[in-house]
């Protein structure tokens, strides 16, 4: 079938392009995609700082309606409301203990282009066409694995689900699936991206005590304080580590999470780190980071530990996520902003320079 898309045929570029979509086989589903999230992994891979194979198609928070099922699908049906998430194999050991953002294939479904029977269901004429996570959802329609396609609840509006397969899952799963800080805890947020403003609102769930919120802009403090930040630093004007250690009266974080990737701002989180503190590095990270591991880790028994796509069991965690906002505990629609699919390369700008924490594509109906 034919459908619009926006294709990255060269590095930096998106080109809103008809292709042609090949039908689904036995465990695959089609989606007519509604919406579709953005993410700063979709720039990594447009910008070619982390190698998929051009031209293709990217985009992997797609929300929409189930068009048809492959003869083998079981648990989908037509009309059903689902959102996309990332690509797994469901067999190794890490998907089979409920660990999948440990898969051990994880790079081949997700960023070399082809599902797992190593073919793609994008082309241009003669010209194949990657595939993004499984999906490639800057497209009118998308075919996925059924593994990475979850159903939710039609009574609430699907075109902001989409952000909960990727990026509001990696920050609120970091808290709930990863760390799962007892009630009481102590925890430091850094960065107020949808990443970690989603995670700000997990720690309040959870029933973290004083969760602070770190970042360089007064707006998104503002928010983070709406969303469940208990004290927020801004790390322009303060020494971050100082201004934590008053607030935890000198003991340090029992947890942290760090969501830029800037090496001088992990490094804060791990030395406002309280003894057996654990800090959580969920970002790429944009430099080396030289660490002196008696001072810095050992001596106070400090842990740190990477968490990909929050380490969440997507088929489960995302309509938790979803009955969360629903009773009105997880305000994730706070940081959504709608853009016209064709605006695109607007939608990109504003996320890149901080105008929208999630901008969300709107696909044509």
């Amino acid at each position: 079938m034919k459908v619009n898309a926006a294709v990255t045929y060269q590095k930096g570029t998106f080109t809103l392009d008809e292709v042609e979509l090949d039908d689904v086989k036995s465990n695959e589903v089609l989606v007519k995609i509604v919406a579709c999230g953005v993410c700063h992994t979709d720039v990594v891979a447009r910008d070619q700082d982390y190698p998929f194979p051009l031209p293709g198609i990217l985009g992997h928070e797609g929300s929409g309606i189930v068009e048809k099922v492959g003869e083998n699908v079981r648990d989908l049906k037509k009309g059903d409301h689902v959102v996309l998430s990332y690509a797994v194999c469901g067999h190794c050991d890490n998907c089979l203990t409920a660990h999948p953002g440990g898969c051990e294939h994880m790079d081949d479904l997700n960023f070399q282009g082809k599902l797992e029977d190593g073919t793609t269901r994008l082309h241009k004429g003669e010209q194949p066409i990657s595939l993004f996570f499984g999906q490639s959802s800057f497209a009118t329609y998308a075919v996925a694995n059924e593994k990475n396609v979850i159903k939710v609840d039609p009574d609430v509006d699907i075109s902001i689900l989409g952000p909960l397969g990727c990026g509001i899952a990696t920050g609120s799963g970091t808290v709930l699936n990863a760390l799962k800080p007892g009630v009481g805890s102590t925890i430091a947020v850094y960065g107020t991206g949808a990443v970690g403003l989603s995670a700000l609102m997990a720690a309040k769930i959870a029933g973290c005590t004083k969760i602070i919120a770190v970042d360089v802009f007064d707006n998104r403090l503002e928010l983070a304080k709406e969303v469940g930040a208990t004290h927020v630093v801004n790390s322009k004007r303060s020494d971050v580590v100082e201004e934590i250690r008053k607030i935890t009266n000198n003991k340090g974080t029992t947890y942290a999470i760090e969501t830029t990737g800037v090496p001088e701002v992990f490094m804060n989180a791990l030395h406002a780190l309280g003894t057996r503190g654990t800090l959580a590095q969920v970002a790429v990270s944009r430099g080396p980071v030289t660490l002196e591991l008696n001072m810095d880790v050992m001596w106070n028994s400090k842990t740190i530990v990477g968490v990909i796509e929050g380490d969440a069991v997507s088929k489960i965690f995302i309509p938790q996520l979803v009955e969360y906002y629903k009773a009105g505990q997880f305000p994730f629609d706070k940081l959504v902003k709608f853009y016209d699919f064709k605006d695109i390369d607007q939608a990109f700008e504003d996320s890149k320079i901080g105008v929208t924490i999630k901008p969300v594509l709107r696909m044509p109906q």
